[in-house]
């Protein structure tokens, strides 16, 4: 059998739709040799790991207006504009409302890496299980951070941003580093998405000017993505990818903080799982 991995694109609340795929692989007990997620999506693989169907859901329709978990008043006071430890401490902690189930997270055999971006270098940080413990879960807030909307999060005095800064896409890193014969990604854009240029250069350049080149990746991430985004169309068409990708355009972004609006980008990852099934299931065993 060939060893399989898993890679989880961020995206912020669009990852309302890798949710609802990963709750299918749940339902129908699909596994993973290796698993490696960025942003959010790392936080979605953990709970997937743990076994934890719809949890996920529930941080994108539930807990989202909650208080801490986003918003001006979470960014002057903590400097994080997502909660990040409201999040993923206060609410996910073993005596949280919504806990992650870690030890069942820890048993999981399946390799786990979490990527996250170094605020000094530029360059990407891979994480693994090993970087995790009971109600400590820096490695996923470093992955989520976003610059500029996000403190950076430290781990042994080295500051860390989101991971989709420097390798948003970890699909080569999943064949190389994780030894897998193939993989399976879930990506948070539609098939003929085109990244264009950030936006308000001048105030993450002002946010950033501890970090120059965090804030000259961001210059240049337009760029980035797309390649990395082509790359795993170009292993789609080697037969060494699967590729689930929106199937419909929602009109939702990052910062979408609507559940309703969240729900049914859930919903349809849970439609796109169901017409793709039976090709997944000829992939993950040819």
């Amino acid at each position: 059998m060939p060893k399989i991995g898993l890679v989880v694109e961020g995206g912020g609340m669009k990852c309302a739709y890798s949710a609802g795929i990963l709750d299918k692989f749940l339902d129908d007990q699909v596994h993973f040799d290796y698993a490696i997620g960025v942003s959010a999506g790392s936080a979605n693989c953990a709970s997937f790991l743990a076994g934890q169907r719809e949890r996920n859901l529930r941080f994108y329709t539930e807990h989202l207006k909650k208080k801490g978990y986003f918003g001006l008043d979470s960014f002057l006071k903590t400097g994080d504009l997502f909660g990040l430890d409201f999040i993923y401490s206060t609410m996910s902690n073993h005596d949280g409302e919504d806990p992650l189930d870690y030890p069942k997270l820890a048993a999981n055999p399946t390799e786990f890496e979490i990527v996250a971006t170094n605020a000094l270098t530029g360059a990407p940080a891979y994480f693994s299980k090993k970087d995790m413990s009971q109600d400590n879960y820096e490695v996923i807030k470093a992955s989520c951070a976003l610059p500029a909307a996000c403190k950076p999060r430290m781990i042994q005095d080295i500051p860390y941003f989101d991971g989709g800064v420097s390798d948003p896409i970890p699909a080569d890193h999943a064949l190389k580093q994780g030894c897998c014969d193939k993989v399976v990604v879930i990506i948070s854009k539609p098939r003929d998405f085109q990244k264009e240029p950030e936006h308000m250069r001048a105030f993450y350049s002002m946010h950033l000017i501890k970090y120059p080149r965090i804030a000259e990746e961001i210059n240049y991430r337009h760029i980035t993505y797309m390649q990395h985004f082509r790359r795993i169309f170009q292993l789609e068409q080697e037969g060494r990818a699967f590729v689930f990708a929106p199937s419909a355009h929602l009109e939702m972004g990052t910062y979408a903080m609507d559940p309703e609006e969240n729900r049914k980008l859930y919903d349809l990852g849970l439609s796109d799982y169901q017409n793709e099934k039976a090709r997944l299931q000829d992939f993950l065993t040819h």
